[in-house]
């Protein structure tokens, strides 16, 4: 691992050929990204697997003692849906809470790993399904009707239910998001920066506003409906990612702010999160040798880990 704090690196390297999709859309199945993605989709957990719930019971010689309960917990906006699990460690609270949101065209069973984890060190976290977020998802909606806006919408439902918890520490709330989730986890902290006490950003995709440019020829030319990896988006999904500038969204931002991206990422480059770095007040970057774009095996272990140690020293939880 490679620890870069900000202001450690230079502004950020030109952007050769590493756009997300072109303005047609990346459709070929022997693109390279589109296997990265598929890969990543057969790692996650299914959004439709059977939940195991556990209890606080009191331990017995037959039952060891559990290390945090899942409670599933649904929101809505606008009469829809939204989807998700609260991860609830052991013990009294009220704990920090991480709200954790996913990659575009995935489900909350990709940041579970992280929920389960974070859980297990007194860390409550909340995974949940964006409206429209994906194929494969429990939360209402379709993804023609989805956008980086929606998204944040969703999120700022989602922050203001969890925050109202009696279990949760209202003033320890942290946003997480990996990919797309990134972006938009960047975008609460930029758009609620008092509230939000930190930010946690898995190799995220601050390169689909510089993918929409390219696609609409500077916003002059939107498509009623496109591919993007495979998925199906609207015009709004393009409108709405060229409405706001996501770096100047971050400089309103001036809390502690926590990023992760690996060596190997085939769809995102560094030079997005290196000149993230530069721009929030206060951030490091933590580069995960051998990492790609999603994490899995020991990059996740070395990613989740760096994201709780953050987690307990920026909220100064005296029990952890």
């Amino acid at each position: 691992m490679r620890l870069i704090k900000k202001g450690g690196r230079g502004i950020y390297a030109a952007l050769v050929a590493l756009s997300i999709c072109g303005l047609a859309g990346c459709t070929s199945a022997s693109d390279p990204g589109v296997a990265e993605v598929a890969k990543m989709d057969n790692a996650g957990v299914s959004a439709d697997e059977i939940i195991e719930e556990t209890t606080m019971a009191e331990p017995t010689s037959a039952q060891p003692e559990q290390e945090y309960s899942l409670e599933e917990m649904e929101f809505y906006r606008d009469g829809m849906k939204i989807y998700g699990r609260l991860y609830i460690p052991a013990g009294e609270g009220p704990f920090p809470v991480a709200i954790m949101g996913h990659g575009l065209g995935q489900n909350l069973g990709h940041m579970d790993v992280y929920a389960k984890d974070f859980a297990k060190e007194g860390i409550a976290a909340y995974t949940f399904d964006f409206i429209g977020g994906g194929n494969s998802i429990r939360s209402d909606g379709k993804m023609t009707e989805m956008s980086v806006l929606t998204e944040a919408a969703d999120f700022n439902v989602v922050f203001d239910g969890i925050r109202s918890l009696d279990v949760i520490d209202q003033d320890n709330v942290f946003v997480m998001g990996g990919s797309q989730g990134g972006l938009v986890a960047t975008y609460i902290a930029g758009t609620r920066p008092e509230e939000v006490k930190g930010l946690i950003a898995l190799y995220p995709a601050y390169i689909l506003q510089d993918d929409a440019r390219e696609r609409t020829k500077d916003g002059t030319q939107f498509y009623d409906t496109f591919n993007l990896l495979g998925m199906t988006l609207s015009r709004q999904y393009d409108e709405d990612m060229l409405s706001f500038d996501i770096y100047e969204v971050m400089k309103n931002y001036e809390g502690e702010v926590l990023l992760l991206h690996g060596t190997k990422d085939a769809l995102v480059p560094m030079a997005d999160s290196e000149r993230a770095a530069e721009t929030f007040s206060s951030a490091e970057l933590v580069v995960i040798e051998g990492g790609g774009h999603g994490f899995i095996g020991a990059a996740q272990v070395e990613a989740s880990q760096c994201a709780i140690d953050f987690i307990k020293k920026v909220a100064g939880w005296d029990a952890m």
